[in-house]
């Protein structure tokens, strides 16, 4: 049997004013490449493909000299506009692929063939086109204009293709997805690309997060504000390298030459140093960043602001005059017009620098204080200025050439370097064992409790109030029982001596700060002048006062001794007072605080305890180092803590209460023992007086 032969359709050239657009197309949505672009696109190369056309024939079946366009209706359309564009001629002819007007193929047929049937490119074959465009010459906003997308579309093409080839053989046998290939683009090292493939090929958890996470490991990040300190540019220029993600945001990449940033930072704190030391202060300590309560047990010398000179003042009050005008004319608008948003920043920075004036110091002070130099959350200079030490202090005889044990470098001149003690490991627990918390850990976590009682406590004046009655009453009434509240109402805020992670910009510290620094500046600068300024405060502010000074009394640290049983009992009860909540203190479980430091089987506990055994068996199969990043982000959000950081439940409810009430004297423990009258309270008054 003889094989019938294919005949294909007739190539011809047929003027555009004798092609129509045929009603068989069946291409109705407009998806794709613009029509505009296409036209250009024509217009810098030609017609790539023919068009497919059909006689048309009139009502007795003659041909009528014109011809539809079942397929290629786009083409049509962008050659259409051209011609009205008058850059092309419409008796132009365009090459036509002509088929009969009775083929037993259908022109819908044809129409949907030509679109279903069509093979997308492989987007590596893409990638790899654009680079071979690039190696000929053609720049970036060269290949982008040619096919009518941005720059930074061409320049994430070209970043995919300079991956690992091994990786790019991976992709193209789709065993890899376009998502895991942006991640790897993160880096250009092949090697360390190829490596945590190999890490990850056979592992649960592929996504991409994780991958650039891999990648960037040991990094320090653009944002971090040693970085903002230093200055990206210095620390290229220095020779550092920064690895920027160009399909993510990624707040200015990653530094990838943590050593050279912090010798860096180092350098420029020195610089500062040497400045201050011109100023005359017996001591400077440098360091990228103090532990919380690091001038605890210092004296804080007062310096005079220098007041603001007549012209100083006129600018100021126009500044602020201004401000207020802007604040009052947009209060009731949603969102402020850009340029009155940077108007009113240009004004509050501007502002600030008439209030954040450099205060004039007593000779005699600088010759015997000291200055803090470092860096604060937002990368700029930080200097505190004017502390005293104990063995500075006028009264006290220093031993001469006492040998330095406190792990400071004091071999450069007017500038001390604070030194970094490291930290000693817990010891590592068995698979699957659960032992107690290492007592190290349980003070850690203790310390931030307390801190976050106090910030609650200071903003509980009513609290506050019995709290510091019920200390009294016990040193007054009950001598040896002053071990029975956690307040040390001798107003000593305990030094914490584990540096737990974060603790120095928590927001309770924060919080406790910003509290203190208001109450410092309220008050007057000479002790003398201390009890007519308290006295001439209100019953509000008084009550906020003594709500802040007991705060900072508060200490419910554990500590492996356990001595202070019942100190940490009426803890718990403040606690319970105040409506403690570590959650929205702002702690949260995270590597460095809590999961890196117990066992495998405590990590899993606090996620099937947060999230449910489904969670769990995503990640139970996971390396200890693995599985505590994994739980991190599981537990986001979850508002999961340990233990140590929970109200303890109350025991025995209204017998508590009444138990409670019989360890105070009877005048404190009934509400309505005593009633004292304001005329009796009133020769009180005048004797205090």
């Amino acid at each position: 049997m003889s094989v019938k032969k294919i005949v294909l359709g007739v190539s011809r050239d047929i003027p555009f004013s004798k092609l129509i657009l045929s009603q068989c197309n069946v291409r109705r949505v407009m998806a794709g490449v613009s029509i505009a672009d296409l036209a250009e696109d024509i217009a810098h190369r030609g017609l790539l493909q023919s068009l497919n056309v059909r006689p048309v024939l009139d009502a007795g079946g003659q041909e009528t000299g014109m011809f539809e366009v079942p397929a290629g209706g786009r083409r049509y359309r962008a050659l259409e506009l051209l011609v009205k564009q008058k850059r092309f001629v419409k008796s132009a002819p365009v090459p036509c692929l002509v088929k009969s007007a009775t083929d037993a193929v259908s022109a819908e047929e044809d129409s949907l063939a030509e679109n279903v049937q069509r093979a997308p490119l492989h987007p590596l074959d893409q990638f790899r086109a654009f680079q071979a465009l690039r190696v000929k010459g053609l720049g970036d906003d060269e290949i982008a204009a040619r096919f009518f997308i941005s720059p930074t579309i061409v320049r994430q093409r070209l970043k995919l293709a300079a991956v690992s080839p091994r990786l790019l053989e991976v992709f193209a046998q789709d065993e890899m997805s376009l998502e895991q290939l942006m991640a790897f683009a993160i880096t250009n090292d092949h090697a360390h690309q190829e490596q945590v493939w190999e890490s990850l090929v056979n592992a649960y958890n592929q996504e991409p997060y994780f991958i650039r996470r891999q990648l960037t490991e040991g990094a320090v990040r653009a944002s971090d504000k040693r970085a903002q300190f230093v200055g990206v540019d210095t620390y290229e220029a220095a020779g550092g390298t920064v690895t920027r993600d160009l399909f993510e945001e990624d707040d200015g990449g990653w530094l990838q030459d943590p050593v050279l940033l912090d010798r860096l930072v180092t350098e420029k704190l020195r610089c500062e140093a040497l400045k201050l030391s011109e100023e005359g202060w017996k001591w400077i300590n440098v360091a990228a960043d103090f532990p919380y309560g690091h001038t605890a047990g210092l004296r804080r010398v007062a310096g005079e602001i220098t007041p603001l000179t007549d012209e100083e003042q006129t600018a100021c009050d126009a500044l602020r005059t201004e401000y207020e005008r802007l604040e009052e004319e947009y209060a009731e608008a949603e969102d402020l017009p850009e340029a009155v948003d940077q108007r009113l920043a240009e004004l509050e920075t501007a502002l600030a620098a008439f209030e954040d004036r450099p205060a004039i110091f007593d000779a005699h002070e600088v010759a015997r204080a000291g200055t803090f130099v470092s860096i604060d959350a937002e990368g700029e200079l930080h200097i505190e200025r004017g502390f005293v030490r104990r063995e500075d202090e006028p009264q006290m005889e220093r031993v001469p050439n006492e040998a330095s044990t406190d792990g400071i470098d004091h071999s450069s001149a007017g500038a001390v370097i604070t030194v970094g003690t490291p930290e000693v490991a817990d010891a590592p627990d068995e698979e699957g064992s659960v032992r107690p918390l290492s007592d190290r850990l349980v003070m850690e976590l203790t310390v931030h409790r307390t801190l976050a009682l106090r910030d609650a406590l200071g903003g509980a004046p009513d609290i506050a109030e019995i709290a510091v009655l019920h200390a009294l009453s016990l040193d007054v009434f009950y001598r040896m029982s002053t071990s029975d509240t956690c307040l040390g109402i001798v107003a000593t805020s305990t030094r914490f001596d584990a540096q737990a992670p974060g603790l120095n910009l928590c927001a309770s510290a924060k919080s406790i700060g910003e509290r203190h620094d208001a109450w410092r500046k309220r008050l007057p600068k000479n002790s003398g002048d201390l009890w007519d300024s308290l006295t001439a405060l209100g019953l509000d502010d008084r009550a906020a006062l003594l709500a802040h000074c007991a705060s900072l009394t508060v200490n419910i640290v554990k500590q492996s001794s356990g001595h202070r049983s019942n100190a940490l009992a009426h803890g718990e009860v403040l606690a319970r007072s105040v409506g403690l909540d570590m959650v929205a203190a702002g702690w949260k479980p995270t590597i460095d605080n809590y999961l890196g430091r117990v066992p495998k089987t405590r990590i899993l506990d606090a996620v099937r305890e947060a999230k449910g055994e489904a969670s769990v068996q995503l990640i139970d199969h996971l390396k200890k180092p693995e599985m505590a990043t994994e739980a991190e982000r599981l537990l986001d959000g979850t508002g999961w803590v340990p233990e140590p950081l929970r109200n303890a439940e109350p025991h025995g409810g209204d017998a508590e209460r009444d138990c409670a009430n019989e360890a105070l004297p009877a005048f404190l423990a009934d509400d309505t023992a005593i009633h004292v009258s304001a005329e009796a309270l009133e020769p009180i008054a005048i004797a205090a007086e």
